[in-house]
């Protein structure tokens, strides 16, 4: 009994300073920090007038927004840009963020791809890592965490054919004395893809070989999240088409899904907005069946998916990839240090396919019929 009592004293004693707090993120959010120092690098006006933009930076010009040396964690960014998007394609500013003194780009991706806006649209996008706000998606806002140890920098390029007349940031960030050594370096890559139709053997695909792929990763981290922007040339369901996730080096699927929908945390083909902080549609067709362009996302907040050696994210394009779709996206990941990210699409390359229109489904049904011999009691239901 006696070396019970002294052994439950020993830990009494061992926790005798410590304090119990409840999980609560406002709780989190009054705790006192040492160490750091929050500063921020923004596009206002040095003279101190009111021309607090970037202003005329010419088709082909790079720009650099933040350029900091030692160590610090982004924790903000805001961007709005002028002009609007039907005068100034945001699917043609590039940026990029280079960490560490690398001289290759961790992140590259279309601006506004990016930040929840496809093909140069404009919409409300609203999610936990990232928003597109008010007026009609033109306020560009992260709060994804960005760490550096030796120094960071924030570019883009110009490639849309104009000038853009005036760009507005913030780049907010904790400035400190070394980073702790476990946090992870954010990387971010842009595909985009006119996939082929490639059934396989069987109707059957075991081994997705031929799946859109929008994740591609070489290193130790975790997938953070996507923005998928899909438009569809045809009226039938894109969504049957599965995630297939190949972690160290699997050659079959390591993580199989059931479905685009599902993987999507939504379900039976759904056509009706929809935002939750982790997942949602904030983009639909509202045309015949599902076509058109639909943006969905997921983020992987509470369930990041982990990698020790490489991590290859894929989905089928239908069924088996038996469909043509123009499908982008953008892959959000941490991990242990800054890499080089495969090669990005080119301008041409990435340039979004139009919607299809009523005219053309009417030159369907004209070129079917005169596949059909242009028998004028065809309906347009016959096999």
């Amino acid at each position: 009994m006696k070396k019970i009592l002294i052994f439950l004293l020993g830990i009494i004693a061992c926790f005798s300073g410590y304090s119990q707090y409840p999980g609560n993120e406002m709780i989190e959010m009054s705790k006192i920090q040492s160490g750091l120092k929050s500063k921020r690098v923004s596009s206002y006006d040095r003279s101190g007038k009111n021309r607090d933009f970037l202003v005329n930076i010419k088709d082909g010009e790079k720009a650099v927004l933040f350029d900091v040396k030692g160590a610090g964690i982004i924790n903000h960014i805001w961007i709005t840009i002028a002009p609007s998007p039907d005068l100034l394609s945001r699917n043609d500013i590039i940026l990029r963020i280079y960490w560490d003194g690398n001289p290759y780009p961790s992140v590259e991706s279309p601006i506004g791809p990016f930040f929840g806006q496809g093909w140069n649209e404009q919409y409300n996008y609203s999610s936990y890592p990232l928003a597109a706000g008010p007026v009609n998606g033109m306020g560009l806002v992260s709060y994804f965490s960005m760490p550096f140890a030796k120094g960071a920098r924030i570019e883009i390029e110009n490639q849309a054919g104009t000038s853009i007349g005036g760009f507005y940031f913030y780049v907010d960030y904790y400035e400190m004395e070394e980073l702790p050594a476990d946090l992870g370096r954010f990387h971010s890559w842009y595909n985009h893809e006119l996939t082929k139709v490639e059934k396989g053997e069987g109707d059957a695909n075991s081994d997705g070989k031929n799946n859109y792929v929008f994740a591609d990763i070489k290193g130790k981290g975790h997938f953070a999240g996507i923005n998928y922007y899909v438009n569809n040339p045809a009226p039938n369901w894109y969504g049957e088409g599965d995630d297939m996730w190949y972690i160290d080096g699997d050659t079959v699927p390591s993580i199989n899904g059931t479905g685009t929908e599902d993987f999507f945390n939504t379900s039976w083909g759904p056509k009706e907005p929809f935002s939750h902080p982790y997942f949602g549609y904030p983009r639909l067709n509202n045309d015949i069946g599902w076509l058109g362009r639909t943006h969905v996302y997921r983020f992987f907040v509470n369930d990041p998916i982990y990698f020790e050696k490489s991590l290859k994210g894929t989905i089928e394009h239908g069924h088996n990839n038996d469909m043509v779709l123009d499908i982008a996206t953008v892959a959000y990941w941490y991990q242990t240090e800054a890499v080089q990210l495969p090669s990005a699409p080119s301008k041409e390359m990435r340039k979004p396919r139009p919607v299809i229109k009523l005219p053309d489904i009417i030159n369907w049904r004209e070129a079917w019929r005169k596949s059909k011999g242009s028998d004028p009691k065809l309906w347009g239901n016959e096999r």
